[in-house]
């Protein structure tokens, strides 16, 4: 009777386990309709108005270029403000509603721009953080677009963000790009971002049935229950647009962990 009752208590905890790693999924996917996005353009999506037409264009031809030498995606957006949203989860939402990059691929980078925030972020997919790792995305920043962002050029700054982000996957691609002004060779940040292993969520269910077995076990249980909700954004969906927005195709389904780097200017 006793063993019973202790193998009921044991469901009774995992499941509630599982429930929250579920409702935490639903919570972030919930959270994401909040935020108001708009509809894709193609690969220069404007709607704060601050990009001169002949850099649009040179913009635009480096962007159709490199996605169909390389099969990446560089979109740039920007807007007039995010209505009192964090930029990076803006920007990694904004990325998955719009699908940047061929689904299964994911190799996308979004450089967006909100102007009333003064802030700038690049936004890579999860195929794209081994060749733009963190530190090579705040490099791109710091060197190429923040000293004309802050004299108010953004459109030699937005420039500057793609054909240096573009000049990168080409040179790891192994292909030349015609008619772009390339920076300086960039030096690679050897450090990349680590992408979620789902044996990690296996792992840990593992030693909470353990865990369950022991009363110091299940003390430990409210700590590993945090720890499997840190670690699990849970469920992302991305918009996968397709091929319209002017017949650019580099929306497809594609999928940010939340790699790249911000700045404020």
């Amino acid at each position: 009777m006793k063993r019973s009752k202790h193998f009921r208590y044991t469901l009774f905890l995992i499941f509630i386990m599982v429930l929250a790693v579920l409702s935490a999924g639903e919570y972030a996917d919930a959270d994401s309709t909040a935020m108001k996005f708009p509809q894709p353009q193609g690969s220069v999506n404007d709607f704060a108005g601050i990009i001169a037409p002949e850099y649009r264009l040179s913009i635009k031809s480096i962007s159709d270029n490199i996605l169909a030498k390389t099969g990446a995606s560089v979109v740039v957006v920007t807007v007039t403000t995010m209505e009192g949203a964090d930029p990076a989860e803006y920007a990694n939402r904004l990325y998955e509603k719009w699908g940047i990059g061929k689904e299964g691929k994911d190799k996308g980078v979004l450089i967006f721009l909100a102007l009333k925030e003064r802030k700038i972020r690049i936004e890579t997919g999860y195929g794209a953080e081994g060749i733009i790792p963190d530190g090579l995305a705040g490099e791109i920043l710091d060197r190429y677009v923040m000293p004309f962002l802050k004299k108010e050029d953004y459109s030699r700054g937005l420039y500057n963000a793609v054909a240096a982000i573009a000049s990168v996957i080409a040179s790891d691609a192994g292909i030349t790009l015609e008619n772009v002004s390339q920076p300086r060779q960039l030096q690679r940040d050897a450090v990349k971002r680590s992408t979620p292993n789902p044996l990690s969520y296996i792992i840990l269910f593992i030693m909470a049935i353990l865990l369950i077995g022991t009363r110091r076990g299940r003390r430990m249980l409210p700590y590993l229950l945090l720890a499997i909700l840190m670690g699990g954004g849970g469920g992302r969906r991305a918009g996968g647009f397709g091929g319209f927005s002017g017949g650019f195709g580099g929306f497809g389904g594609g999928m940010s962990g939340g790699g790249g780097a911000g700045r404020g200017f």
